[in-house]
């Protein structure tokens, strides 16, 4: 049966995360790459006795607090809550905060990070050509819906998706059957009809295959196929080798 519809992750395989284009800041004596000035800056309107320091700490408890959670059940953690989290560790009563300012946080957060994110030139142009013959989707483990639909807006993408699925609005994620289904719901077809490509053999292709989906692996450094996981039908090194798959 012929594809109606690809679905795809969305960091790492549609855009490229790095870490480097993070903003770097002293903390401790020592330089990281966080948001946390940008995230202090705007806190310290509210509550100028929480240091830079301890705010960063906060949010890297908070990201390891919500890591262990998702790791429970697949349930999302969602930007929300985490930020929740960290005010609790500055000391800080959520209920307290101006929801505005956690609002601004949380843009404030969203900007820099989306700064670290690249779209390949040649996405576009594939993309294009498979949404003549196909519907499509983004389905993305992400804790904060913005900040992914900015991320294709900005890449001039957008409109050539049918749905756009984040697991903060789910609340579930991949590797979870609900997120997968509530996709193939919002494109229209039966999973038989959908081939899924992600960058995750045990979260993308495990979801969408128990999902009832065909799976295409992005592995660009060839790595080994995790045991005790059944091989994806497609595996390819670049996003552009769905032409080869899919007619276009």
């Amino acid at each position: 049966m012929p594809y109606r519809a690809v679905l795809f992750d969305l960091f790492d395989t549609l855009v490229r995360f790095d870490r480097d284009r993070l903003p770097t800041t002293e903390i401790g004596g020592r330089v990281v790459r966080t948001t946390a000035r940008h995230l202090h800056d705007v806190l310290r309107e509210h509550a100028p006795t929480v240091t830079l320091e301890a705010l960063y700490a906060a949010l890297q408890e908070s990201w390891r607090e919500a890591e262990r959670l998702r790791g429970v059940d697949h349930r999302e953690v969602t930007a929300l809550a985490r930020f929740a989290h960290l005010l609790r560790c500055c000391g800080l009563d959520p209920g307290d905060v101006p929801a505005a300012l956690v609002s601004r946080m949380l843009d404030a957060h969203r900007r820099e990070l989306s700064k670290a994110a690249e779209f390949p030139a040649h996405h576009g142009p594939l993309l294009t050509d498979l949404a003549r013959g196909h519907r499509l989707a983004v389905v993305s483990n992400f804790d904060y819906t913005p900040t992914a639909r900015g991320l294709l807006e900005t890449a001039g993408v957008m409109d050539l998706f049918t749905a756009v699925v984040v697991s903060d609005e789910v609340g579930w994620r991949k590797p979870a059957l609900p997120i997968f289904e509530t996709a193939l719901r919002r494109v229209g077809v039966r999973p038989e009809e959908a081939l899924f490509v992600g960058d995750r053999a045990d979260i993308d292709v495990v979801g969408a295959q128990r999902a009832g989906m065909h799976a295409v692996w992005i592995n660009p450094e060839r790595a080994p196929l995790p045991p005790g996981l059944d091989p994806p039908e497609f595996e390819i090194r670049d996003l552009d080798e769905l032409r080869g798959i899919l007619p276009t």
